[in-house]
């Protein structure tokens, strides 16, 4: 990626949006019922990505090594295709533009490069989405809050095996880290990036 597109994001926006374990492998305990709600989640998130691009987000996806610690993102992207994921992969693979973090564990702030690069990105907004919403998506969450981050989480862009389950999470998220959690359908993101970057003028005037 080249210098002058990076430095395009940074001034466009204080914004960024995380794509959380979308390239899955559904291949592990009580998969398939997680399965029942991916290609409807993942069509949303890929509509919401295709937005935020537009408006010069960066796309930033954090994803499970699934135990590849030697493999590069594309490697991952092959495993999770060879398995049952090659519906999410046709739908979300990242694009050249996108930068990729991978995970040892639920948060993507666990061991990871994500903080570093969200303060190279000076992003102080983050929107979340993907799988699961009340294991990785909640963990990544709860660590995002605890850095002062301002979160949305559209409530139609994340999933977990049970629909309750899922639903229990994005009241924690909203009542406990003050989260967004309307649908991506009912985001306004300029009114989300005007925000963002009020809040980074405010915060470089008051340092």
């Amino acid at each position: 990626m080249s210098k002058d597109h990076i430095e395009q994001k940074d001034q466009n926006t204080s914004a960024a949006l995380l794509l959380i374990d979308v390239i899955n492998t559904l291949d592990f305990k009580d998969a398939e019922l997680l399965a029942r709600y991916t290609e409807e989640t993942a069509d949303n998130i890929a509509a919401l990505k295709k937005e935020a691009k537009s408006q010069g987000l960066p796309v930033i996806y954090v994803n499970d090594n699934y135990g590849l610690w030697q493999s590069d993102f594309k490697k991952v992207i092959n495993y999770a295709a060879e398995a049952n994921g090659q519906h999410l992969v046709d739908r979300l693979e990242p694009e050249d533009d996108d930068y990729t973090v991978v995970k040892p564990k639920h948060s993507g702030f666990f061991s990871t490069p994500l903080s570093t690069l969200l303060k190279f990105l000076k992003v102080n907004t983050l929107i979340l989405t993907g799988f699961a919403g009340n294991i990785c998506v909640l963990f990544t969450a709860n660590d995002a809050y605890m850095r002062e981050y301002d979160l949305y989480i559209p409530s139609n862009c994340c999933a977990s095996n049970l629909e309750e389950d899922n639903e229990y999470a994005l009241r924690l998220m909203e009542g406990n880290l003050k989260a967004s959690t309307e649908p991506s359908t009912e985001l306004n993101l300029k009114e989300l990036i005007s925000k963002a970057n009020d809040r980074q003028v405010k915060t470089a005037y008051e340092g």
